[in-house]
C-alpha cells in the first residue's frame, strides 16, 4: 500500500522541482552505471587474445552482461519503492565498484563471466535514478526533467565505446577497468554526501513487491506495450553493438578497437536530444515519437543491408538508429511513468527488464548470426526486429488513457 509520504521525498524540495545541480547527480549516477554495461564491447578481439578464448565464447560476455542487468532490474530494483532510494543506490555504487574492480583482475573466462553478470546487476543502479528523477518532477515538466537524466545516462551509453576502446589501446584492458571502478568510487563519495532521502512509496515485503509485479503487468496494457516495442528496438540495437567491434576488425575495414567505440559518438544526438524529446512528450503526448522513433530504426538497418561495406552509410545509420531507439526509451517512459507513480519503481523495473532481456537476445542472436550469415545477416535481423516494433505502436494507435 502507498504511504502518506509517498508524495514526497524525504528531503522537501522546492515546488519547481530538483535543483540543477541534483539533476546532474542523477544524471551522472545514471550515466557511470550504465556505462559499465558497455566497456567490453568494443574490447572483445583483446579480451578473446589475453584469454585464449574463441569469438564464439567470448561473444557470451556482453549477453552475461544484460542478463545480470536484467536480474539486477526485476529483483533488486522493486526496492526503491519500499525503502529509502538513496540506500538503494548507495548499496549499487559500492557492488558496482568491487566488481570492476574484480573485472580488472579477472585471470579466465569462468571469471570474466560472473564478473560481468555481477556489474551488469550493480549497474541497474541506473534506473534507480531514473525513477527517482521522475518522484522529484512536477507533473508539468517530468518528461523534461527525466529526459536529462537520460541524457546522462545515454552519454554514458555513448562515452562508454569511446572510453574503453581507447583506453585499453593505450593502456591494456586491466587498466581501462581501474580507471572505471575509481570513477564509480568518487560518484559513490559526492553521492553519499548529496543525494537527498527518498520515503517509500509502499509497506509491501519484498515478497509481496515481487508478486505485485504480475498484477501490474496484467493491469497496465500500455505498460506491456511500450515494453514489447522497446525490447524490440533493444534487440536490434544490441545485435548491432554486440558484432561491431567483430565486424570492423575483418576485411574490408580491418579496423581497431579504437575505431569500434569511436563509433559511439554517432550517438551523441541522441544523447543531446533526450531532454528535447521529453519536452515534445510533455507537450504533445509520446505516441507519435515512439511511431516515428522505431521507423527510424527499421530504416537504418535496411540501409546496412543494403550497402554493408559502405563505411559513409555504417557512420550516418549508427547516428540515426541511435536517435531513433533513444528518443523511443525516453517517450516510452513518459508513457509507463504516468501510469501508477506509487509504483514506479516496480513499473520501470519490467518494462526495463523487458528491454534488457531484447538486449541480450539481441547480442546473442547478433553473434551466431553474424558467424553463419555474416554482416548482412545481422543487419536484416536488426531490421526485422525494429519493423515489428513499429506495428507494436501501430496496434494501439489510438489509446490515450491508462489501461
Amino acid at each position: 500500500m502507498e504511504t502518506p509520504a509517498a508524495r514526497q521525498s524525504a528531503q522537501t524540495l522546492p515546488v519547481s522541482g530538483p535543483s540543477s545541480a541534483l539533476i546532474l547527480l542523477l544524471a551522472g549516477a545514471a550515466g557511470l552505471s550504465v556505462a559499465a554495461l558497455y566497456y567490453n564491447q568494443p574490447i572483445l578481439g583483446m579480451l578473446a587474445n589475453s584469454l585464449h578464448a574463441t569469438p564464439s565464447d567470448i561473444g557470451r560476455i556482453p549477453t552475461l552482461t544484460q542478463i545480470g542487468y536484467a536480474a539486477g532490474l526485476l529483483l533488486l530494483n522493486p526496492l526503491g519503492d519500499r525503502f529509502d532510494r538513496r540506500t538503494v543506490i548507495l548499496a549499487k555504487i559500492a557492488l558496482l565498484f568491487a566488481a570492476l574492480l574484480g573485472m580488472a583482475a579477472a585471470q579466465s573466462l569462468l571469471q570474466l563471466g560472473a564478473l560481468s553478470v555481477a556489474i551488469g546487476a550493480a549497474a541497474s543502479l541506473a534506473q534507480d535514478c531514473v525513477p527517482a528523477a521522475a518522484a522529484l518532477a512536477p507533473d508539468s515538466s517530468r518528461g523534461k526533467i527525466v529526459g536529462k537524466v537520460m541524457s546522462g545516462l545515454l552519454l554514458g551509453i555513448l562515452l562508454s565505446r569511446v572510453f574503453s576502446g581507447l583506453v585499453a589501446e593505450a593502456l591494456g584492458w586491466r587498466a581501462m577497468f581501474v580507471i572505471a571502478a575509481a570513477a564509480v568510487g568518487l560518484l559513490g563519495i559526492v553521492a553519499t554526501r548529496k543525494l537527498p532521502h527518498f520515503a517509500p512509496s509502499t509497506n509491501l515485503s519484498y515478497r509481496a513487491l515481487l508478486a505485485s509485479l504480475g498484477d501490474l503487468w496484467v493491469r497496465h496494457a500500455r505498460l506491456r506495450q511500450a515494453a514489447y516495442a522497446q525490447g524490440l528496438l533493444a534487440a536490434a540495437f544490441s545485435a548491432f553493438w554486440s558484432t561491431l567491434a567483430i565486424m570492423l576488425q575483418q576485411p574490408p575495414f580491418s579496423m581497431g578497437a579504437g575505431i569500434a567505440g569511436a563509433f559511439g559518438l554517432a550517438g551523441a544526438l541522441g544523447a543531446l536530444a533526450a531532454p528535447v524529446t521529453g519536452s515534445i512528450a510533455d507537450r504533445r503526448g509520446p505516441e507519435s515519437v515512439t511511431r516515428l522513433s522505431a521507423a527510424l530504426v527499421a530504416i537504418s538497418f535496411a540501409a546496412f543491408a543494403l550497402f554493408p561495406h559502405n563505411f559513409a552509410v555504417l557512420v550516418i545509420g549508427t547516428l540515426v538508429f541511435d536517435l531513433g531507439v533513444q528518443s523511443s526509451l525516453i517517450a516510452h517512459q513518459s508513457i509507463i511513468y504516468a501510469l501508477e507513480p506509487a509504483a514506479r519503481g516496480r513499473i520501470n523495473a519490467l518494462f526495463m527488464t523487458v528491454m534488457f532481456i531484447g538486449m541480450a537476445v539481441g547480442s546473442a542472436l547478433g553473434s551466431t548470426t553474424l558467424a553463419h550469415a555474416g554482416w548482412r545477416g545481422v543487419t536484416l535481423l536488426a531490421a526485422a526486429s525494429a519493423a515489428v516494433a513499429l506495428i507494436v505502436r501501430l496496434s494501439q494507435r489510438a489509446e490515450k488513457a491508462p489501461a
